[in-house]
């Protein structure tokens, strides 16, 4: 297996593109944004592996963020690979219009109910218009289920579906290796989005929780995934980033005891300050995922657009589940 470092300066960093090339077919596990400079780039890290892009057989992907999905189309294009993706974000990466509308017009419901400003709203639909380009051309994509197996070159994967930062997410786990592609389920920097990388998704928190807890049971002995370095203790980190969201959510409650009463915009400013780009989806569509997380609880009520604490003291970590393992796995270097 090789890993492929793709630029990538609109989002989170550098992507990863796994190579699995250890036998007849040339096997790629996402497939980085749609930029020319990147296309490029993926064609000569390919070249120096002795590979050509028309050369792919098949691409396995995460998920449908542009980051990982982007080349995709071009790829399919170019080798006639075969574009595997789960069944929820298959309409996406194909390029179904009415998907596309439909997610853009849960985006703009959202940003409602959020409480975003008029200002603010009007400067990320300009931002998200402007950056559409990089989700790439439509491709053919088939769909799978979580428990479908991949028989690549001599090693199983398996489809573990991870939902929470995007409705599809999936890791593919090589029992055989110990190893997981986890894609942006866990990442080793940063923890990632919920709330606003997907409006799809139902209880983003609570389906995120459950999805660290799938990978705490699943508990392989590296994580590959989407961005940076390996993980050498995937269970470790995702039950750190599970207990990170138990201390975000008691930073929540502390905003709505001093605030009163507030929009989940509001919430966003007093935890994360003025934010910009892409990040004013995220910050507001975070703090939306710990509200609603709170409100399914019956710890706040929701009136319009403002969530209000009902028990001005509760006890946060019992809204959460038990990791059942106390290691803390912090990025360093």
């Amino acid at each position: 297996m090789h890993r492929i470092r793709l630029d990538n300066t609109v989002f989170e960093g550098l992507n990863n593109v796994y190579v699995l090339d250890d036998g007849p077919e040339l096997v790629l596990i996402d497939a980085g944004v749609a930029l020319p400079e990147v296309h490029e780039q993926l064609t000569e890290e390919l070249a120096a592996l002795g590979h050509d892009v028309a050369d792919v057989d098949r691409v396995l992907l995460t998920h449908w963020h542009s980051d990982h999905a982007g080349l995709a189309g071009a790829i399919q294009s170019a080798s006639g690979a075969t574009i595997h993706v789960h069944e929820a974000d298959a309409p996406l990466v194909a390029g179904d219009e009415a998907s596309l509308l439909e997610e853009r017009d849960l985006q703009a419901e959202k940003f409602r109910e959020w409480g975003m400003p008029d200002d603010r709203r009007e400067e990320l639909s300009e931002f998200l218009g402007d950056h559409m380009d990089l989700g790439g051309e439509p491709c053919e994509a088939t769909p799978f289920v979580d428990g479908d197996r991949f028989e690549v070159n001599g090693r199983t994967l398996e489809a573990v579906h991870l939902p929470g930062h995007a409705a599809g997410l999936t890791a593919f786990h090589d029992a055989g290796a110990d190893e997981a592609f986890v894609g942006d389920a866990i990442l080793p920097k940063y923890t990632p989005n919920v709330g606003g990388a997907d409006v799809r998704v139902d209880d983003p928190l609570g389906s995120y929780v459950a999805s660290l807890l799938a990978l705490i049971d699943l508990d392989p002995g590296v994580a590959w995934p989407g961005h940076r370095d390996r993980i050498d203790d995937p269970a470790g980190r995702a039950a750190t980033i599970l207990r990170h969201h138990v201390e975000r959510t008691r930073n929540v409650v502390d905003v709505l005891r001093r605030e009163g009463p507030s929009t989940p915009w509001a919430v966003s400013a007093a935890l994360f300050g003025d934010l910009h780009g892409i990040h004013v989806l995220h910050g507001p569509g975070e703090a939306y995922a710990h509200l609603d997380h709170l409100a399914d609880h019956g710890v706040a009520e929701r009136d319009g657009t403002r969530y209000a604490l009902v028990d001005d003291d509760p006890d946060v970590a019992s809204l959460f589940p038990d990791p059942g393992i106390d290691r803390v796995v912090e990025w360093e270097g």
